[in-house]
């Protein structure tokens, strides 16, 4: 008795306290969000975590792209139509796995859209820009900077990455190809390299879509999913190599369905936190309890590596990962 009337005395104000306090999230859980999201693109701005996914239904309902922020990566904020159709006249449907960098100010949003199976259909890889990580969006060039199907590669899946001379380039592709290529400074479009060329095909062994590189210790990592995308044996693989240019040669899966968590586990992204030896991917996969091809949700867990560098076999889970506050 005497605890009840302890708590009755207790201000209103504390109790509130006292009640926050039991409910405080000790992990992210997977899913981070609610709702149907694939294709995530990760990444860092300030002391923010930042993930932009696919907002995964029907093609001609994928039109539009919300965001999600964290300080911790266990409590995420929604921003919602960061960039919409309506802000890019000739995305008209199918607006998929964006791709996001910060340069001089600016914000350069890039994504895929339109679905296009030839080069008779208008389409491919567009870029937006913005003043603010949370948009809005607007559609920067007008046009796609990429419309054509290239080496084989349909135009989607677009990872743009920052090489240590300072040089981005723009990793792309489906249908079991990628393409790499050199971006001019503005990002307005494609220059040729060293030897003329502007796209190069990089396809490793079982490539199918979805490519991302990061550099860790001089080593090049170069990651991409594989298997089909409806189905529960969509995994990532990688490979690591010397330089931009590789030469890459399969290593193995590191990403992959668990039949007792979830199914479908792959078009992922990763992140490092700043000044730390600490790496997170972020991914999407199929809750067992779902067929519908397009019920995907995104998650995170923590990926590490051996004392070869290596990347070891990622445990996903329900928990997700703990609070890491950017210093």
């Amino acid at each position: 008795m005497k605890k009840i009337y302890l708590l009755l005395a207790m201000p209103v104000v504390l109790i509130q306290a006292a009640c926050a306090q039991q409910t405080v999230k000790k992990t992210s859980g997977n899913p981070i969000a609610q709702g149907w999201y694939a294709d995530p693109e990760a990444t860092i701005f300030g002391k923010e975590y930042w993930v932009y996914p696919t907002y995964s239904d029907k093609y001609e309902k994928q039109v539009h792209f919300d965001a999600f922020s964290s300080p911790d990566l266990v409590n995420w904020t929604k921003h919602n139509n960061v960039l919409d159709s309506s802000n890019v006249k000739w995305a008209k449907r199918a607006m998929w796995a964006p791709a996001i960098v910060q340069k001089d100010g600016k914000y350069y949003f890039f994504f895929g859209a339109n679905d296009i199976q030839s080069d008779n259909e208008y389409g491919g890889i567009g870029v937006a820009v913005a003043d603010k990580p949370e948009g809005p969006f607007k559609d920067y060039l007008g046009k796609p900077l990429i419309d054509k199907i290239v080496n084989g590669a349909q135009p989607i899946d677009q990872f743009v990455f920052k090489d240590t001379d300072g040089q981005y380039y723009i990793i792309y592709g489906g249908w079991g190809h990628c393409n790499i290529a050199k971006l001019k400074n503005d990002f307005t479009g494609i220059e040729p390299s060293a030897d003329g060329k502007t796209f190069k095909e990089i396809t490793p062994e079982g490539y199918v879509e979805g490519p991302i590189m990061f550099i860790r210790n001089g080593k090049y990592y170069f990651m991409w999913s594989e298997g089909g995308w409806t189905g529960p044996d969509y995994r990532v693989a990688y490979a690591v190599g010397n330089s931009i240019n590789g030469p890459f040669k399969k290593i193995g899966i590191v990403l992959k369905q668990d039949p007792a968590v979830a199914t479908g586990a792959g078009h992922h992204s990763v992140i490092k936190v700043p000044g730390k030896d600490e790496w997170y991917i972020i991914y999407h996969r199929r809750p067992l309890t779902e067929t519908n091809g397009n019920h995907r949700v995104t998650c995170i867990d923590k990926m590490t590596f051996d004392k070869d560098g290596l990347i070891n076999p990622v445990k996903i889970t329900y928990e997700g990962v703990s609070a890491n506050p950017i210093k």
